[in-house]
């Protein structure tokens, strides 16, 4: 490749880390509440409410059987209400936020479950307040089960950055759709596909060292 085609690699590349990252710290801001909410109401919960919970939870599905290519067309109204526009790396963090939100708060869910029903029990006990009980219980004994569920959400929306990028997003996706596949040039295509998997990688390990810590304790 050109020297310019490197320099448009690593811009693509850091183009697809603001996307994932932006879009990541949405998803765990969001997704971890939504989350401990779709626990505590669900039946038995510290706060049940099962209408509600049944309410929360299909909205949750629906988002999550949506294919992201169709839930990326289907917010272009939304996104140029928030953005000011449907292209650019922006543009493709409001539909990557609404797309891994729900799919990670269902991984914490299951961790948060996993939680021994007896500490809650416990906690209750004690006079624990339900805030004390989510802040003090239920996260830090479901926290490494939540890192790796995280791990494996910015794994999935490092693929739909790139696909993203077929509709003019930026980043990787892009950079492969415009230069490697309309102008077939190969060496892009497979330059861009080993930035994505030493990317993955990358995350991949530094999540599964981070669970390993927090099980070492």
């Amino acid at each position: 490749m050109s020297p310019i085609m490197y320099e448009r690699l690593w811009e693509a590349f850091l183009d697809t880390l603001l996307m994932v990252g932006a879009s990541g710290l949405i998803a765990l801001v969001a997704g971890i509440p939504l989350a401990v909410l779709l626990v505590l109401t669900s039946p038995g919960g510290v706060l049940e409410a099962p209408r509600f919970n049944r309410i929360a939870g299909s909205l949750v599905n629906a988002f999550r059987a949506t294919p992201f290519i169709v839930l990326l067309v289907a917010l272009i109204p939304l996104t140029r209400l928030i953005t000011g526009t449907t292209i650019g790396i922006w543009a493709a963090v409001v539909p990557l936020s609404i797309s891994a939100t729900p799919f990670f708060a269902r991984i914490a869910e299951v961790s948060l479950r996993e939680v021994e029903h007896g500490l809650i029990e416990a906690a209750q006990a004690m006079g624990c307040r339900r805030w004390h009980i989510v802040r003090h219980v239920l996260l830090p004994e479901a926290l490494p089960g939540i890192i790796g569920g995280f791990t494996i959400t910015l794994v999935s929306m490092i693929g739909a950055s790139a696909m993203a990028g077929a509709v003019g997003a930026g980043g990787l996706g892009d950079l492969a759709i415009r230069y490697g596949y309309q102008r077939f040039d190969t060496t892009v295509m497979i330059a861009v596909i080993v930035v994505l998997i030493a990317l993955v990688s990358l995350v991949q390990f530094a999540g599964d060292w981070w669970v390993g810590r927090l099980r070492a304790r």
